[in-house]
């Protein structure tokens, strides 16, 4: 059975993004591109409808792109053990209440027991000093926190 990754909304941001004169963002833009196209194969990936939700706002040519991406991913549920979960988070981590979502999106991976999950939001979800309040958190309701990552970390190269 290969590997499951939970596909986190800002990868999918980046796999549509206009051009940009950032060379960083560009950089990471080229990354995304190069692990959807060579590498997303060995992989089961898996969404949420917070996912589908955050996918759908802004410019509405881009939210179709977006969701047309999406439109082929397993959604996972978000039953009653993620949204606890979520709520673990927020109260017991350094995670912001305005980061509820990302909440939503670590606990549906951590719930359901994924192996990665990828993301380019280095503020509340990529981010060291949170994720080792966030695994304490999953230790303690029973969980293993998955591997928390951007496309460059999981290129296997």
């Amino acid at each position: 059975m290969s590997e499951t990754v939970y596909i986190e909304t800002s990868l999918v941001g980046y796999l549509t993004a206009r051009p940009s004169n950032n060379l960083i963002l560009m950089a990471n833009l080229e990354i995304t591109r190069r692990w959807w196209e060579n590498r997303r194969s060995q992989f089961t990936l898996y969404i949420s409808q917070v996912v589908l939700d955050e996918a759908a706002h802004g410019d509405p040519e881009m939210a179709l792109k977006r969701l047309e991406i999406l439109q082929n991913l397993s959604v996972l549920e978000l039953t009653e053990a993620v949204q606890d979960l979520g709520e673990q988070f927020l109260t017991r981590s350094n995670l912001p209440s305005k980061a509820s979502d990302d909440a939503i999106h670590i606990a549906a991976a951590t719930v359901h027991a994924l192996d990665y999950l990828l993301t380019w939001n280095c503020k509340h979800i990529a981010n060291a000093q949170i994720q080792r309040k966030l695994a304490e958190i999953c230790l303690d309701c029973g969980y293993k926190l998955p591997t928390i990552c951007t496309p460059y970390e999981l290129m296997g190269e």
